[in-house]
């Protein structure tokens, strides 16, 4: 390890004014602008790249949904019961090793477009934006929890250089960031490069993916609340393998943190 070096006060000082300064100048020569539709953003107050109209469409104030599996359509609206013994109709016929999901919204419309879009390496950016939304839309949700760390749904090496990018991991850490956490990434590890779960029926789903994973030797998970976190759930296979692995490994509990959750029975 090198040496500390140790800033003065006034140092410090100049470096954020320096700092402020470049942030207007870039702003002047690039103005910001909304990170899903593009538009001109001008000032925003909260720093978070999203127009108006996206955030009102990304970003749903309230989505009723199932306590437990997070489906939505589920209950009327106002009338979500809560508690850990809750089952929908949707997760009634599955054993879920995860205690909640929790997600932003429905895996339609402009909310689709945006997780299809984080699939890409130029999606990055829309990525650690919609993270943050996740952790502000759903913070009550999330801090009900009571999680210690947050882990990324891992991707198989050979598929995470493929593809160019892994959404799961930048949502991970943009999420532990809004809830002041520490995100773990690399600790949990695909082992296999199972089949795309989409090509897949709902049950072949669980069996694809049984075995998948393993943690990275050296950490120790016992009695830690984990918080799962991961783009889209469809059927929640993927999710509950990797809590079962968190939760074999001394996990006193796990959550799963969506940005969309796919509706429907036959995707439940």
């Amino acid at each position: 390890m090198g040496p500390r070096i140790h800033y003065r006060p006034w140092l410090r000082g100049a470096v954020r004014l320096a700092g402020r300064g470049w942030c207007t100048a870039r702003d002047v020569v690039f103005p910001p602008r909304c990170a899903f539709c593009e538009a001109d953003l001008g000032e925003t107050s909260d720093e978070l790249p999203l127009c108006e109209a996206c955030r009102c469409r990304l970003a749903p104030a309230r989505w009723p949904c199932c306590p437990r599996c997070g489906g939505g359509g589920c209950f009327p609206e106002g009338a979500v019961p809560e508690g850990a013994s809750v089952r929908c109709d949707l997760c009634k016929a599955v054993s879920l090793k995860f205690e909640r999901a929790i997600p932003l919204g429905a895996y339609q419309g402009d909310l689709r477009s945006a997780v299809l879009r984080m699939k890409r390496p130029s999606g990055e950016p829309l990525s650690a934006v919609m993270g943050r939304v996740l952790g502000r839309q759903r913070r009550r949700e999330l801090l009900r929890f009571r999680a210690d760390l947050v882990v990324p749904i891992p991707m198989f090496w050979a598929r995470r250089v493929r593809r160019g990018t892994n959404s799961a991991e930048i949502l991970a850490e943009s999420v532990a960031s809004a809830l002041g956490l520490s995100a773990c990434v690399g600790v949990l590890i695909r082992r296999r490069n199972t089949l795309p779960q989409a090509d897949l029926a709902p049950r072949e789903r669980f069996r694809n993916v049984r075995g998948a994973f393993r943690l990275k030797p050296g950490y120790n998970f016992n009695g830690l609340r984990v918080l799962l976190v991961d783009d889209i759930l469809t059927t929640g296979a993927t999710c509950s393998e990797a809590a079962w692995t968190l939760r074999q490994a001394g996990a006193a509990a796990v959550a799963a943190a969506v940005v969309a959750r796919a509706q429907g029975v036959d995707k439940a």
